[in-house]
């Protein structure tokens, strides 16, 4: 059996280490949090102390039996799936949560490392987490990601098409494809553009720039 000292050291441990991590998240505006994260890696450090002593105590019963004390810890990171899964949200093209929702993941794999006694492996871990979320997100803003919109133009005009596309290409914006749509009674025309661009100020140049031409009657930027 695991004693208690070294039972209360990993709980505590687990209970730090959740909550550094979990307060990154919380800074941030995240779903999944500061208690949350502590919650989970402490629930994932119990776990596995009641794996390792589940498996002590049936093998002082009966040494002839033969568990696998792995198979709660298992069943724990699939829990921990779903968990992360709530955290996932989708908005047109964006996608957001999936770091969070990886965060819950790694920081439940830290808390079963720390629960087994892999001290070092789950601290280390921790820290490499604790980096990737801290430190690379200085580096990933200066990546110039592509960012997908969708742009609706409605008009009374019938051949402005060109004139609408020529202002995207010349704003550094790639069609992807286009959709049209037209109101029998009232004769206005609706574009339905999907578009990207690697440069975030464009937008709202374009936006502007649409705004001024007197044949578009309705702009919506989307996505």
């Amino acid at each position: 059996m695991i004693p208690n000292n070294e039972i209360l050291i990993r709980l505590i441990l687990g209970a730090v280490i959740g909550g550094i991590i979990g307060f990154e998240r919380e800074i941030h505006g995240r779903a999944a949090g500061f208690r949350t994260q502590l919650i989970v890696c402490v629930a994932a450090v119990l776990i596995m102390i009641t794996s390792e002593n589940y498996y002590f105590h049936i093998h002082n019963l009966d040494s002839s039996l033969r568990i696998d004390p792995a198979r709660i810890s298992a069943g724990a990171l699939i829990g921990i799936g779903f968990l992360g899964s709530g955290v996932i949200i989708k908005s047109g093209y964006a996608v957001r949560g999936l770091t969070t929702a990886a965060s819950i993941w790694i920081v439940s794999a830290i808390g079963l490392a720390i629960g087994g006694g892999l001290y070092f492996e789950g601290v280390v871990t921790a820290a490499i987490t604790i980096i990737a979320l801290m430190v690379l997100r200085i580096f990933e803003r200066q990546i110039k990601t592509l960012r997908f919109k969708k742009i609706m133009i409605s008009t009374l005009s019938n051949d402005v098409e060109d004139k609408i596309v020529s202002i995207l290409s010349n704003s550094n914006f790639h069609i992807h494809s286009t959709n049209y749509e037209k109101n029998r009674t009232s004769g206005e025309i609706t574009y339905h553009f999907t578009v990207s661009t690697r440069k975030k100020q464009t937008i709202g140049r374009l936006f502007h720039e649409l705004s001024a031409q007197d044949f578009i009657n309705t702009i919506k930027i989307s996505g």
